[in-house]
């Protein structure tokens, strides 16, 4: 069992560490709190071909493996958690593409959407369905050759900029069991009736905009209708989540080790009663704790990550990687800011920052809640020698 990376992805790792030293954190702090978009960081991605990250190479992507895919999100989350948003749900709108797609959607998007010339997101949730996507209410009916769309979607990130934007719908709104009623469009910016409500203010996950988006009598295409075949929305869906999973799971490895990194030199630097507080065993305690849960949830990640990458379903690998980090970003964050003492409540200080950034990775792709019962259920399923 190898627990290290390979030689190509230690070198893409020190890639996208360089990459976030010098061109994101020296900003990240300024342009999070001033609310400014960070249009200057996206083009550079553009550069490095972040838009393109699960793009097979004859669409123009790079098509790399998810332990590399993970690698990306760490680094970056590790310098501003926030600008992973921007590559995150895009990644997953060209995942559903590349896997499901007709060839003529392909070759309409894949290439301009690997560019990061087009940029995606992902639009599953709704107001009164969070979790439970078999809940939502929004349809769309078949008029000919278009979809007539109607119905809201809240907390889409990049909103303002998806051209297309997979939109999850009900074709068949009375089917039963309810999955089979459920399809994935993809709507175009400048549809009539596509229209973004709001942006929805937020305690943290600064950078990219997190929207409501409205769909009244929109009319699409039929040939919008992601594979050309109605029902298949949901399984689509859950096949990119897992994906989704192990960006939120490597979010959270990032924002904890960048916790980890800050409180070990505030700890060293900070003097108390005639020496640095790094010397008192309180302070050692926490540090131990903060590295130890830290590797552990990098392991974890990347173990779920290259059980993606052998072609099977890994829905309760990627839940428990997801869970676990998610949970260790959480108690490290408030470490951090604790070890600082009155300085980690200060916005002069990033600890603030990691804290409020972190409750994102327990709630998104899934509540950690509803996580612990689709591990669970796959824990019975396995004791009953059912497939998952």
């Amino acid at each position: 069992m190898d627990f290290e990376l390979s030689d190509e992805q230690a070198a893409f790792r020190d890639v996208m560490r360089d990459f976030a030293r010098r061109a994101i954190k020296p900003v990240a702090r300024e342009w999070e709190h001033s609310g400014r978009y960070p249009a200057e960081i996206v083009e550079q991605m553009r550069e490095l071909g972040l838009f393109g990250l699960l793009v097979p190479a004859e669409h123009g992507g790079a098509g790399v493996d998810a332990v590399s895919y993970a690698i990306v999100f760490e680094e970056l989350a590790r310098a501003w958690m926030g600008i992973t948003g921007i590559i995150g749900t895009h990644s997953m709108a060209t995942l559903l593409l590349a896997r499901y797609g007709t060839a003529a959607q392909q070759q309409r998007w894949l290439a301009d959407l690997a560019s990061g010339a087009r940029r995606s997101g992902l639009a599953l949730t709704e107001p009164g369905a969070g979790s439970d996507l078999q809940a939502i209410t929004t349809v769309a009916l078949r008029e000919g050759e278009e979809y007539v769309v109607r119905g809201t979607k809240t907390w889409i990130t990049n909103a303002r900029h998806a051209d297309p934007l997979p939109v999850l719908v009900k074709t068949e709104p009375g089917a039963e069991p309810r999955h089979r009623g459920m399809s994935i469009i993809f709507v175009e910016q400048g549809t009539p009736g596509f229209s973004v409500s709001k942006d929805l203010p937020k305690l943290g996950y600064k950078g990219p905009e997190s929207a409501e988006v409205v769909f009244e009598d929109c009319r699409v295409p039929a040939a919008n209708l992601l594979g050309g075949e109605e029902g298949l929305g949901m399984k689509q869906a859950l096949s990119v989540l897992e994906y989704g999973r192990i960006n939120v799971a490597a979010r959270a490895v990032g924002v904890a080790q960048a916790a980890c990194d800050l409180a070990l030199d505030y700890a060293v630097e900070r003097h108390a009663f005639g020496r640095a507080i790094a010397e008192f065993q309180a302070i050692q305690l926490k540090l131990a704790d903060l590295a130890t849960e830290v590797q552990a949830a990098r392991l974890l990640t990347w173990w779920a990550a290259s059980r993606l990458d052998t072609g099977v379903r890994a829905e309760m690998e990627t839940g428990m990687a997801k869970l676990f980090a998610s949970e260790v970003a959480l108690r490290s964050s408030l470490e951090c800011m604790r070890i600082h003492g009155g300085y980690g409540y200060s916005t002069e200080y990033d600890a603030e920052r990691l804290y409020r950034d972190a409750p994102l990775m327990a709630i998104g792709e899934g509540t950690n809640e509803i996580l612990r019962t689709v591990i669970a259920r796959q824990l019975v399923r396995q004791k009953k020698g059912e497939q998952p």
